[in-house]
């Protein structure tokens, strides 16, 4: 009988994050679809909390646990799963495609001769054998493919799959994992506010700001410090993630005044990221392509534009609000307050 090996890290609090538990629902799917065994492997300071809530997984539950396994390291990382692969020898391995785990487990594929395959979005059982499916040329096609080499190593990308829930009392064995000569110390973590973090990949609502924020308003001026005032006040209230398209963030190629607080990380759409939010709201975006492209796995789409035959108007909205945005979204703040 094949095995399945499920790998999960825990955070700082010694929980397992969203992503981990979306990856183990994927595992334990697998497992049931082509008749394997499942084992569940966990890398942290103390797993004992982290295996306990997902306790009701009917699995082997293995460990490696210790101080130096508290922070994310390559070399740690890679030894543990390493020492955890060992000893349940599986034809598969899944994991969350984790900032921790993205640098990681590409490694562990080259130490134990397997064949890697990360970012997936999609992992199935057809006739007993392991089908995975990823989304390629900006998500544009849905691709599937399967392996015959193995062992098989998968990383899985987040809201692709139901986060498991069901905790329960189970013994973990305890694996030993020989480190190498550590030269990297975490010393600490530095992070911004709970307030300054506006990329939230776990907010319910993601609030995309669109050029017509820094153009000429309806006085023939243009308001950059009101827009920001706005804009940072909504996602202060509502703990919304902030998104952009990439015509706001590239802008002051123009010449034109920039917000302050928006990067290339915030781009969504086809030069961006593709967010997978319950809901999102578009704030003077044309709705094109390029950018709706980006909100594939938004399940409700709002948008307010002052131009009624935009391209969200077009059947790429859920609703359109026909409305300046500033005055909009100032009273959706009051309202909200």
């Amino acid at each position: 009988m094949s095995t399945i090996l499920y790998l999960a890290h825990t955070e700082t609090d010694g929980t397992l994050a969203k992503i981990s538990r979306e990856a183990l629902t994927a595992a334990q799917e697998l497992a049931e679809g082509m008749g394997a065994e499942l084992a569940v492997g966990i890398i942290g300071a103390d797993v004992s909390a982290a295996a306990e809530s997902i306790g009701s997984c009917k699995a082997r539950f293995l460990g490696v646990s210790g101080d130096e396994f508290s922070q994310g390291r390559y070399a740690s990382d890679v030894a543990a799963a390493e020492a955890l692969f060992k000893v349940v020898t599986p034809d598969v391995v899944v994991a969350p495609a984790s900032f921790r785990f993205s640098r990681a487990i590409p490694g562990l594929a080259v130490r134990v001769d397997g064949r890697v395959d990360t970012h997936l979005t999609g992992l199935e059982a057809e006739n007993g054998n392991p089908v995975a499916k990823r989304w390629f040329y900006r998500q544009r096609m849905m691709g599937e493919f399967a392996r015959e080499e193995r062992p098989w190593i998968l990383t899985l990308d987040p809201g692709c799959f139901a986060s498991f829930e069901g905790a329960g009392s189970v013994d973990v064995e305890l694996v030993d994992a020989a480190l190498p000569e550590m030269r990297t110390t975490v010393t600490g973590i530095q992070a911004p506010d709970a307030d300054e973090q506006t990329i939230r990949p776990d907010a319910k609502t993601l609030f995309v700001a669109g050029a017509g924020w820094t153009k000429k308003q309806s006085d023939g001026q243009s308001h950059v410090q009101e827009a920001e005032e706005v804009i940072s006040q909504f996602l202060g209230v509502t703990k919304a993630s902030l998104g952009s398209s990439k015509s706001l963030v590239d802008i002051s190629g123009e010449g034109q005044a920039v917000i302050s607080f928006l990067t290339h990380l915030h781009q969504v759409g086809q030069t961006g990221s593709t967010p997978r939010h319950t809901k999102g709201l578009a704030t003077c975006c044309h709705g094109e392509e390029p950018h709706v492209v980006g909100w594939r796995f938004i399940n409700e789409r709002r948008a307010i534009n002052t131009d009624a035959s935009c391209g969200w108007a077009q059947g790429k909205a859920d609703v359109l609000y026909v409305a300046d945005a500033f005055e909009l979204v100032k009273k959706l703040n009051e309202l909200l307050a």
